[in-house]
């Protein structure tokens, strides 16, 4: 076991301000109506049951230590199986740290343990953890649930402990012996080892260096606690859904402890939405200065890695080596937490003016309110163990869900993925969902016509889940297009306050039947798509295509077609000139692992309805289902500018310099980028369109071109 500092249960070192990199903001203390104020967050958050009790303390103390004793008992078998001396079997050692919210005092009841354990260099995690380790704990009485994802970020093995949930992770150091004694601070344990190690150490280092850091611990945790508890009921708290995680959310909530050195919980969380409402991102969050170090490890440096500048709202660790806590932060999820920011900064100006009282700033997100179109990814498989295994990987993999809809949509489709996951408990084998909002990006200027296909977005995204290294027969995905009237019914009211009965979607009617076959869904509206506003145009294509029948030459048909299915149903998208014969996805179906999808219309004509492209039978297979989203409902524009308020002098400067500095180099990237992507055949689809102009002139019908 490791010392009682790794396990969190000793007091925090002194904080030391100096390190800060901003000069506070505000040192005045509390004042008669802010004691108060704190007083009844108090009372909420202990009416929430957001403590753990006494009892479950102890027994998180208890199964740690038995960890450690497990872990133990491990090392030394691997020790004896590498042929190592009796001593050596005798001395071998492993310890248990805990980070996360549980070292930081911030966890509630049930909450996960995060705990690291730290092994002898000879013992790797690719075989003797995610193997040996894994059969010990599998065939031991206590351990339930267990799930390995080796392939994560950080790779991870979870489970539960006598009814307490883990997260294990294993780390490697230098040392031929692991000290009883071991200072995970010490840059020492740095040394020689591999940068997946060092972003694992770093979760106990950070852990350690956020309690230094802050003017006062307590208050901080309670802070913490209460924000937390916050961003779990807006649904932005999921790192893996491209969020914030409990890290994101302890270092943005001490930077707040920094500027407010003197303030009680009350008022930190009243500044905390007040400042990042107004914060310039991707200006980073820092608790101190970057340090660098002569180990040499790659640091978060914007100047110096092209990969930083991306990042969108980099908010940085303290210990060395200082890096991105955030990186799995989207386009999109990045404007759906500021506008949860502002959200917060609204209640709590109504508090301060005794409005109303704190738990209106927890009521939870209407997600399901929010937006007309919706992504349905269903997961299933043969038993709820195999489903545990599938839906870890894949919700690991979800956020490249959300970043290929950007990519492939040029950012004008907003994603929002949910981190809840939902259970139809009525299927007869194990099932689990988890769903996506969609809408048009927010002020974008749409062509008529204009409409984007990404069923080729999803079939990337299907295939790069189905590489799961611990794939087993049953495990597979689907994924479909639900409008807002037609969230399934077993999404709990508290998600989905419905205003009418839910209607019954086609989706899993016989969940062990291949998906496919129950999963295509069309639009009631389908009939009247063509026939709202459009009649005169309607009229023309009808006359259009019965006069092209009896005119053109077979060599012009077959020409004409040939062209259009050397070109992919995005660069149809991209000319806006709709063919008199087409309606809705225009492109022709070249990979017989597509079947019954829809495209994407973004028009303002498709706002209310939905086009289902019916497939010839040869494209049917089990992939999945993606289906046609319209534009979305309205929500708050897009984040814009925002001085970021009560920062000092120093501060801006230091970081609007960094900013500054490279805006120009990512701008120009960012364009080279966007023009190396442009595919070449558009040029040989302008050259037919000119040629079908010159037909339809000759026969004196008008064809309305797009611009």
């Amino acid at each position: 076991m490791g010392s009682p500092k790794g396990l969190g249960t000793s007091s925090p070192p002194s904080p030391a301000k100096e390190y800060a990199v901003t000069k506070p903001i505000s040192v005045a203390g509390p004042t008669p109506v802010d004691i108060q104020r704190n007083s009844e967050l108090m009372k909420y958050m202990l009416h929430s049951g957001l403590y753990e009790s006494i009892e479950e303390s102890v027994k998180r103390q208890e199964v740690l230590q038995r960890l450690g004793q497990i872990v133990k008992g491990w090392v030394k078998q691997i020790t004896g199986s590498r042929g190592y001396t009796n001593q050596m079997v005798e001395d071998a050692n492993a310890l248990i740290f805990t980070f996360g919210s549980y070292r930081l005092g911030v966890h509630g009841p049930g909450s996960d343990i995060d705990t690291l354990c730290i092994g002898p260099r000879y013992v790797n995690r690719e075989e003797d953890f995610f193997f040996t380790l894994h059969d010990i704990l599998a065939n031991t009485e206590e351990v339930t649930e267990l799930q390995p994802v080796p392939d994560a970020h950080v790779p991870v093995m979870k489970f539960k402990f006598d009814g307490i949930s883990i997260d294990l992770l294993y780390a490697s150091i230098s040392y031929l012996v692991v000290p009883e004694d071991l200072d995970i601070s010490d840059l020492s344990v740095l040394h020689n080892v591999d940068e997946p190690t060092v972003r694992i150490l770093n979760g106990c280092r950070v852990a350690d260096q956020i309690l230094r850091l802050v003017p006062n611990a307590e208050r901080f945790r309670t802070t913490l606690c209460c924000l937390k508890h916050w961003a779990k009921r807006r649904g932005v708290y999921s790192n893996v859904t491209g969020f914030l995680g409990g890290v994101n959310w302890a270092l943005l909530v001490a930077h707040i402890c920094q500027l407010y050195p003197n303030a009680v919980p009350s008022m930190l969380v009243s500044r905390f939405f007040r400042v990042y409402t107004q914060w310039r991102w991707p200006n980073p969050v820092m608790l101190c200065p970057i340090e660098e170090n002569e180990i040499g490890f790659s640091i978060w440096n914007p100047r110096k890695n092209p990969r930083d500048r991306t990042h969108l709202m980099p908010i940085i660790t303290p210990a060395y080596p200082c890096m991105n806590s955030s990186y799995n932060v989207s386009t999109s999820t990045l404007r759906v937490m500021v506008e949860q920011f502002q959200y917060g900064n609204k209640i709590c100006g109504e508090i301060e003016l005794n409005n109303v009282q704190w738990s209106a700033l927890f009521e939870p997100n209407p997600f399901f309110e929010t937006y007309k179109n919706y992504l349905q990814i269903d997961l299933i498989a043969a038993d709820i163990d195999d489903l545990r295994a599938w839906k870890g990987w894949v919700e690991s993999r979800l956020r490249q869900l959300t970043l290929m809809i950007e990519r492939d949509t040029l950012g004008k489709l907003q994603c929002h993925p949910h981190p809840n996951e939902y259970i139809d408990k009525s299927k007869q084998c194990a099932h689990c969902a988890f769903f996506m909002g969609l809408q048009r990006k927010q002020g974008e200027i749409v062509q008529e016509g204009q409409q984007f296909d990404i069923r080729s977005t999803v079939e990337q995204f299907r295939h790069s889940v189905n590489m799961y290294m611990f794939w087993k027969p049953g495990m597979d995905i689907y994924v479909s297009h639900v409008r807002r009237r037609q969230i399934p019914s077993y999404v709990s009211a508290d998600d989905y306050r419905q205003s009418r009965p839910s209607r019954p979607t086609a989706q899993l009617q016989n969940p062990c039947k291949p998906f496919h076959e129950d999963a295509v869904f069309t639009s009631e509206h389908g009939e009247r798509n063509h026939k709202r506003k459009y009649d005169d145009r309607l009229d023309m294509k009808h006359s259009a295509r019965s006069q092209r029948k009896n005119s053109i030459s077979p060599d012009i048909i077959s020409k004409s077609l040939g062209n259009m299915a050397r070109n992919s149903s995005c660069q149809i998208e991209v000319s806006q000139v709709q063919h008199p014969g087409c309606s809705g996805f225009s492109g022709v179906c070249d990979s017989k692992e597509l079947r019954n999808v829809e495209s994407v219309d973004l028009t303002n004509r498709g706002q209310d309805e939905l086009n289902t492209g019916k497939q010839s039978p040869e494209c049917a297979s089990n992939s999945s289902v993606i289906t046609c989203v319209s534009s979305g409902s309205s929500s708050p524009e897009d984040i814009g500018s925002g001085c970021k308020a009560g920062c000092s002098e120093d501060n801006i400067s230091f970081i609007e310099g960094m900013n500054d500095r490279f805006q120009n180099d990512t701008r120009s990237t960012d364009s080279a980028t966007l023009e190396k992507e442009m595919p070449s055949r558009n040029e040989v689809l302008r050259a037919e369109l000119l040629e079908q102009v010159k037909f339809w002139l000759s026969v004196s019908l008008k064809l309305l071109i797009a611009p």
